[in-house]
């Protein structure tokens, strides 16, 4: 991770050198209006390059269980918005300090420590309902397109920005890696991430609207700035942790927090009196009465999973398995564990391989609550590495019957079926896997389950392009191409796939050239074309 930010600072060096004469020259004057030079598309793309990158970085935590949550919620807010037209992907990072932020083209990410930190979920829907007012009322894109003016390259100023961001509070905040990150990058991140007082002031208004017709409590939002403010004061000790990097690029003022309040408390009335007003629709009857607010404050827009999840998170945020177990013995020693807590206990079991310990947790949960799909995937998973195979395929079937489509299901039995490695599993796994290849042409961990049930199945040309899309998605676009093109040369090949494999590689040359152009090149692909390069010569 040091020698890849090592490389990431350098390169963002060179590159702002190099490209300012050429930024220059290449773009537009972008006036006084925001969105003239970046087109939705291009916010898209830009986007998109930014997670793939924070990929190759290490930072995303994939985990399609908590992905499914995080997209539910962020959705159901998004939906809410003042432009529920807005493309939104979230995503989560796997840092514990307290942070989340938007960026181009509505990716908005949200690390493990703002979840771990939050009480509830409507704290947690506050927050992205504010990150997702930052992106409708165009403070991201009039940013970077002032970033671009600038004659900075937009995709390394944003990039940068959010590793500075994460570096300087984070967990290695200390090393000297980070700290020259944090120093080249300083102007950038505040330029970048920071918002003025109004963008702020009007992102937490809108946001607080946003929570409200989400059917989330509106008090949430100001309820997690006094969680915030318990942070710093339990931190005052420790200077690396004082301020979460939440609050570096978002400042909490007790102004601010009343300010929420007041706002808070004057939306219920007006949701109150609109709870059911005439309908004003032609093409139904004039005195039928529509309800607007069809949630109560009672946390009715919750989706019932935030306990389970925030523990799945806690588990995969810690360092090492044996440290999530420890956190939960030290839990425990103080208080006895609820259900969402024991639940998360028997996953960090499972994830330290200690399959039984795990299964003698689950066993009473899923027996009261034997319809919650986080206890029933997690009781297969446990079941396949204990010698019950049969139960764990049962289990897996009789879900994926009701629930053919359902990501993390698909990809939690598809994973199981390859690791038995026989011609007959793969096939099966295929199988599981087909119905999401519609919807999941952008995601990596079903792209990576995908070549892998291929591979043992016997097809290596779809295995080839599983696997070069899943390098791409990871931020390794080079190595993707090098796969691509080492694809096409096999002789077996019909006209379909080579038509296939044509079309990705011209997709994916434009954003190879476009990083080559920032400074940004794949070492391990570039180190394995200089050897056979030698190799020749000699």
């Amino acid at each position: 991770m040091k020698k890849r930010l090592l490389h990431a600072t350098v390169a963002f060096a060179l590159a702002v050198s190099a490209a300012a004469a050429a930024q220059e020259q290449r773009l537009p004057d972008i006036g006084s209006s925001a969105g003239t030079i970046l087109s939705p598309a291009k916010q898209a793309e830009y986007g998109a390059m930014v997670l793939a990158q924070l990929r190759h970085e290490g930072y995303v935590l994939d985990d399609p269980l908590l992905d499914g949550w995080l997209t539910d919620v962020g959705q159901r807010l998004a939906g809410s918005s003042d432009r529920p037209q807005q493309s939104f992907t979230f995503f989560l990072l796997r840092e514990r300090q307290i942070n989340a932020f938007a960026t181009l083209g509505g990716y908005i990410a949200v690390n493990a420590g703002l979840i771990l930190a939050a009480d509830r979920e409507d704290e947690m829907a506050g927050v992205l309902g504010h990150e997702i007012a930052h992106v409708t009322q165009q403070h991201v894109l009039r940013g970077a397109e002032k970033a671009q003016r600038e004659s900075l390259p937009i995709l390394l100023a944003t990039l940068g920005a959010i590793v500075a961001a994460q570096k300087a509070g984070g967990n290695s905040s200390g090393d000297a890696t980070s700290a020259a990150l944090v120093t080249g990058l300083g102007l950038l991140q505040q330029r970048q991430i920071d918002y003025t007082r109004d963008n702020e002031a009007e992102a937490d208004r809108i946001g607080i609207r946003t929570l409200a017709r989400a059917g989330y409590d509106p008090e949430a939002m100001a309820d997690f700035f006094v969680t915030m403010q318990g942070v710093v004061r339990m931190n005052q000790g420790d200077e690396r942790a004082a301020v979460p990097g939440y609050l570096q690029t978002h400042p909490l003022t007790l102004a601010r927090i009343s300010e929420a309040r007041e706002r808070a408390a004057k939306l219920e009335p007006a949701l109150a009196s609109s709870a059911s007003l005439p309908s004003n629709n032609p093409l139904l009857p004039p005195n039928l009465q529509i309800s607007t607010n069809t949630r109560s404050r009672q946390g009715q827009g919750n989706t019932g999973d935030f306990g389970w999840a925030r523990e799945r998170l806690r588990v995969l945020s810690a360092s090492t398995p044996a440290q999530a177990i420890r956190e939960y013995q030290q839990m425990r020693s103080k208080q006895p564990l609820d259900d969402a807590r024991r639940y998360g206990l028997a996953f960090a079991h499972q994830q330290a391989g200690h399959y039984a310990e795990a299964l003698q947790e689950l066993a009473p949960l899923l027996k009261a609550q034997p319809n919650n799909l986080w206890l029933q995937i997690a009781m297969g998973e446990s079941e396949a590495h204990t010698g019950k195979s049969q139960d764990a395929d049962q289990r897996f079937k009789t879900l994926l019957a009701r629930m053919p489509t359902h990501r993390a299901l698909a990809l939690s039995y598809a994973r199981l079926l390859a690791e038995r490695n026989t011609r007959d599993a793969g096939e099966k796994a295929v199988a599981v896997l087909r119905p999401l290849l519609g919807s999941s042409s952008n995601d990596p961990a079903f792209q990576q389950a995908y070549a892998r049930a291929n591979e043992i199945a016997g097809d290596p040309v779809r295995a080839g392009e599983a696997w070069a899309e899943a390098a791409y998605l990871g931020g390794r676009p080079e190595q993707a191409l090098v796969q691509l093109n080492n694809l096409k040369k096999r002789d077996d090949l019909d006209y379909y796939a080579r038509a296939r494999i044509d079309a990705r590689i011209a997709a994916i040359t434009p954003t190879v050239l476009e990083l080559r152009r920032q400074g940004i090149r794949d070492e391990e692909v570039s180190g394995r074309l200089g050897v056979r390069a030698r190799a020749f010569r000699h």
